[in-house]
């Protein structure tokens, strides 16, 4: 009996034994294969376009407000000086963004612009939008030459969203998108490509503050600012920029042809205790250097940021070291 029990029980234990092998093979192929099906499927997500997105947020919101509310689309406002080349090419490219509603151009010259250019620019609106969709170009002209013309309010704009612009900035539509998705779900903060920040001037006292600029903000992985050269606001804060923003201040920009985007940066902010939200995006500037690249640039927008904390009564910029990635074109994240 019990040689027997041992000879029935030697080859159970060989099937086991060969049983082992055969399951780990199995669990190994079951992996691989789920590898290989997730790599496909990120292959294809990266390739469908507009379709949805398999493995993620999309940034898609929904398709009864995508195009036809205020919220499905929004408006540049575009700032300009006497680069008509360099404002018909901006033009041109952001007339093919598919939600652009409208393109408001800031005008400040003495001189209004010619019949022969304003119907030329229609006619390159006409030629680049996308078929089914008539984009409106309104060159509002300005009688004082201010950069605070940039944040005028505009009557009887169709959208929430502005994205404001300048002439030698040029962003590929698909991240205008993105950072247009961003802006709808946080429409009342700043959504903007060009992050600045501030800190306290440890030297001077806590009510003194020094202005960071872009080294600063790579270097410490914070700021408090997006600059309005390349950014998405409500137009509300055009109504409140006209109507509260201090006389003093716009005074001041007026005269130093400086930093209206640091002051829309506190108005936000002061309106909504929140930081701003920076957008990866890669950015084509193709002027020539602007006054950012002048000697004692630093020290005048330092001067700025004092100066509008003191008119405010305090500091409303909130620092942050937020930064939204469409994940869909990076692999790691």
């Amino acid at each position: 009996m019990r040689g027997g029990l041992a000879m029935n029980r030697r080859p159970l234990f060989k099937f086991r034994q060969a049983g082992i092998p055969t399951l780990r093979s199995v669990k190994i192929k079951i992996l691989l294969c789920g590898c290989v099906t997730l790599t496909l499927l990120a292959i294809a997500n990266r390739n469908c376009g507009s379709s949805p997105s398999l493995l993620g947020w999309t940034g898609d919101v929904p398709s009864i407000d995508r195009y036809s509310s205020p919220r499905g689309r929004y408006a540049i406002v575009m700032n300009t000086w006497k680069r008509y080349d360099l404002l018909k090419k901006s033009i041109s490219h952001y007339a093919s963004c598919p939600r652009l509603d409208s393109i408001h151009i800031v005008w400040s010259e003495p001189d209004p612009p010619s019949v022969s250019f304003q119907r030329f620019l229609n006619h390159v609106v006409d030629l680049n939008s996308r078929v089914g969709r008539r984009i409106e170009l309104i060159v509002d002209i300005n009688k004082k030459d201010s950069l605070n013309n940039r944040f005028k309010d505009i009557k009887d704009l169709k959208t929430d969203a502005v994205f404001s612009i300048d002439d030698d900035v040029i962003f590929p539509c698909s991240s205008v998108e993105f950072a247009f998705t961003v802006w709808q779900s946080a429409s009342d903060t700043m959504v903007g490509y060009v992050p600045r920040m501030h800190w306290v001037n440890e030297k001077e006292g806590k009510d003194k503050y020094i202005y960071g600029g872009w080294w600063s903000v790579w270097w410490t992985g914070t700021y408090s600012m997006v600059l309005s050269k390349a950014a998405f606001f409500h137009k509300k804060y055009l109504k409140l920029y006209t109507d509260e923003m201090p006389a003093s201040i716009k005074e001041y920009i007026t005269r130093n042809r400086n930093c209206e985007d640091i002051a829309m940066s506190f108005l936000v902010a002061n309106a909504t205790g929140a930081p701003p939200i920076w957008v990866k995006g890669k950015i084509f500037e193709i002027g020539s250097t602007g006054i950012s690249s002048l000697g004692g640039h630093s020290e005048t927008r330092t001067e700025c940021v004092n100066k509008f904390a003191a008119e405010f009564g305090r500091m409303p910029l909130v620092s942050t070291s937020l930064k939204a990635i469409d994940s869909r074109n990076v692999w790691f994240w």
